[in-house]
């Protein structure tokens, strides 16, 4: 299998370019610098990291996956976008930051390579970016222990998402870059738990994130109507 395979190249291309963004917080990418303590605190009081082999899928500049490393965790972090990699290690090397290592390789290649071989698994706001989620979802469910943990977060396939994730945070907010989303490709809840419970995958908890464009504040909520996250173990 080819590792570039289920990827799409303008995804990938689209997010090489504002790479060297990636750790400044008032960039592009200031909501995943706003919403990565919320992520990471909701990961910890389901399965602390401390002293867990931790796998991040998708991991970009490594914003998540940095922040796994310094809570204790022994953090992987793969991507396919040769810069964003690039930005992760040396914002690793600037920072010290411990026990965090870089592959340029796909999630399903990882998971032949490393079968059962993490004991949390994170995919934050990528599936929505690949040709293939379902394949994503496999190998994530192929990588973690039995008894490990998998998380995921994306983006739900409803009008209100396409006003709120399109139109207000990419035209109306600039909170993102136009073209950062496809609404074909966002992911209804019940399609991921599908994808998930084929894979071998239990859903454990299902959390919404919600945010005020006045305050510019970001929680975690039971609303899944546009943001939303799924812990999973395996089974």
């Amino acid at each position: 299998m080819s590792e570039t395979l289920n990827a799409d190249p303008a995804e990938l291309a689209k997010f090489s370019d504002l790479a060297h963004r990636w750790w400044d917080p008032q960039s592009e990418f200031r909501p995943l610098h706003q919403i990565n303590p919320l992520r990471l605190d909701w990961i910890d009081s389901l399965c602390p990291v401390a002293g867990r082999r931790a796998l991040d899928v998708g991991c970009g500049g490594g914003i998540l996956a940095d922040a796994m490393a310094r809570k204790g965790a022994e953090v992987t972090g793969i991507d396919l976008s040769t810069k964003a990699l690039k930005v992760a290690r040396l914002h690793a090397l600037e920072a010290q930051t411990p026990n965090v290592q870089y592959r340029e390789i796909s999630a399903e290649a990882m998971a032949q390579e490393h079968p059962a071989g993490f004991d949390l698994v994170t995919c934050m706001e990528m599936l929505e970016h690949v040709p293939d989620p379902a394949s994503v979802v496999r190998a994530c469910a192929t990588l973690v222990k039995p008894g490990g943990w998998v998380f995921f977060s994306t983006l739900n396939r409803n009008a209100k998402a396409f006003l709120f994730a399109i139109v207000g945070a990419e035209y109306m907010l600039n909170l993102l870059p136009r073209g950062t989303h496809e609404y074909a490709r966002f992911i209804r809840p019940s399609e991921l738990s599908r994808y998930a419970r084929e894979a071998g995958l239990s859903l454990s908890q299902t959390r919404g994130m919600e945010y005020n464009p006045l305050t510019r504040r970001y929680w975690l909520s039971s609303n899944t109507s546009v943001n939303y996250l799924l812990a999973m173990r395996k089974l």
